[in-house]
């Protein structure tokens, strides 16, 4: 294992991880605010740096099936939310490759 470098973000509001503080998503990267994870409210990303992703999973969600990976901070390891790989619902299909991040995991970095 090497170093872990961080990309740091320039932006008047950021979010991070709310453990440490790593820098992830810009907030004018949200696409939506109506989504629900286990810990409650979340919101659909278009672009997160700094994660680590998991192996890739079918799951059943309210909206239909999806093919799904969860993702963590890759500073401390804190699972965050997921990232959709595929919809097989054609009205789904705007959140393959976008990423999932739990607001209560989340706190504001800047």
């Amino acid at each position: 294992m090497g170093l872990k470098y961080n990309e740091y973000l320039r932006a008047p509001k950021i979010y991070g991880c709310k453990t440490c503080r790593t820098h992830f998503a810009d907030h004018e990267d949200i696409i939506s605010r109506s989504f629900r994870g286990q810990h409650g409210k979340a919101f659909l990303f278009e672009h997160v740096v700094n994660i680590g992703s998991c192996e890739a999973v079918e799951r059943n969600m309210t909206t239909g099936r999806h093919i799904v990976r969860d993702i963590y901070c890759r500073q401390c390891g804190v699972t965050v939310g997921w990232r959709y790989d595929k919809a097989y619902e054609a009205s789904e299909k705007y959140k393959e490759g976008r990423f999932i991040l739990e607001t209560e995991l989340l706190s504001w970095v800047q």
